[in-house]
Formats: structure tokens, sequence, C-alpha cells
């Protein structure tokens, strides 16, 4: 019953989809982010992943996976907005209002530093109960499964986002390399649409799955 209440929610929750390319594409073409600043924030996002299981080991042992799935379901909800805010011109509005200093780019650092160390905190507690739970002889059967389970997770994950982009049609700017002449033109349009669909998506989905796993009387790790 543990397991298979801990899998559900962990399921659920890694499935969730994204906004796909169509995000990265306006944060090139329309807020001017480049592959360096990318990668800061790509180093920055690791570096605060591994300060997070430090800063977080005593929340992450005394909670169970369903406190914690709810717990970031809602903070991961709160960290979305600011990206769509800046689609509406949030950035815009602080930057002018702070000289320049609150734009874009310190947004979107200061919202990476603050999810990047939450990253991982819902898959240690389920790796801790198995190390710690698990009959001795079926660990590491457990453990495959669960990481079978989690990846199973990811591909839906990435499925539903393909749905996504189909529903919401985000478009890049396309040149053609001879002429020059512009073959698809950029719209991002729906694009503010897609990140309120997605948002809404993630944060009821993990709570219909606690709903449904404490309905069932299944508990988590």
């Amino acid at each position: 019953a543990t397991l298979l209440g801990t899998a559900i929610v962990i399921f659920v929750f890694r499935s969730l989809p994204g906004t796909g390319a169509g995000s990265q594409w306006w944060a090139i073409d329309v807020l001017k982010f480049d592959q360096e600043f990318f990668a800061k924030l790509s180093l920055l996002g690791s570096t605060l992943t591994l300060i997070g299981l430090f800063v977080f080991r005593r929340f992450m042992a005394e909670k169970s996976i369903f406190y914690i799935a709810g717990f970031l379901t809602l903070i991961g909800t709160l960290l979305a907005l600011p990206s769509l805010g800046m689609y509406f011109g949030l950035h815009e509005w602080t930057a002018a209002r702070t000289g320049g200093v609150v734009d874009q780019r310190f947004i979107a650092l200061i919202d990476t530093a603050l999810e990047s160390p939450l990253g991982q905190i819902a898959m240690v507690p389920m790796l801790a109960w198995i190390a710690n739970s698990a009959p001795a002889h079926l660990k590491a059967t457990f453990f495959a499964v669960m990481a079978s389970f989690s990846n199973l997770a990811l591909s839906l994950s990435n499925l539903g986002t393909k749905y996504m982009n189909k529903i919401y049609t985000v478009t890049r700017e396309v040149k053609d390399p001879t002429s020059g002449a512009i073959t698809t033109a950029a719209d991002y349009s729906q694009l503010g649409s897609l990140f309120i669909t997605v948002i809404l998506i993630g944060l009821i989905l993990p709570f219909v799955a606690i709903a449904i796993a404490k309905m069932f009387r299944w508990r988590s790790a």
C-alpha cells in the first residue's frame, strides 16, 4: 500500500506537461536571453539543487511524500508565475520602476535560485524509504521498478508537452537561407494561454492524485 500510494503520486507529479521549446524561443527572441545566460541559469540551478538537498534534509526526513508533493506543487505554481508575468510585460514594469535593475534577467535568476533547490526533493524520501523498508532481497527490484516508473512518467510528460503545443501553436521566425525571405513568421500570441494551461494542470493534477490515494487508503513513504 505504501509503495503503491507513493508511486502514484510521484508518477503524476513527474508526468506533468511543460511548455515545450516555444517558451525558450520566446525567451531568446523577445527577452533577448542568449546561450551564455542559459548556461549561467543551468549552472546556478545545478549548484542550488545540491545545496537544497542538504538544506531540506530534515524536511524530507520528517514529511510524507503526500505532504512534500503538495508543498512542491504550491511552490512550483508560485514560481511559474514570473514567466507568465513577463509574457504580459512584468519585467518592463519592474525595470521602469527600479532604474533597469529588476529586468527580465534579474527576474529569471531569482526565479531559478528559488526553484532549483526544490528540484529533487520529491524523489529522495521515496528512495530512502526503499532503502530502509524494502525486503533485503527485493531492494534492487524496488529501485528498478521505481526508476522505470519515473522514466515512464517523464515520457508521459514529454507526450503531454507535445499535445499542449498542438493545442497552442507557437512558431519561431524562419528565414530561407538563400533568399533571406521569411518562410515562417514568429507567433507567440498563444504562449500566454499555454503558460496558464500548464500552470493550472500542474496545480490541479497532483492534488487529485493525492486525494485519490487517500480515498483508497493508500499510504506514502
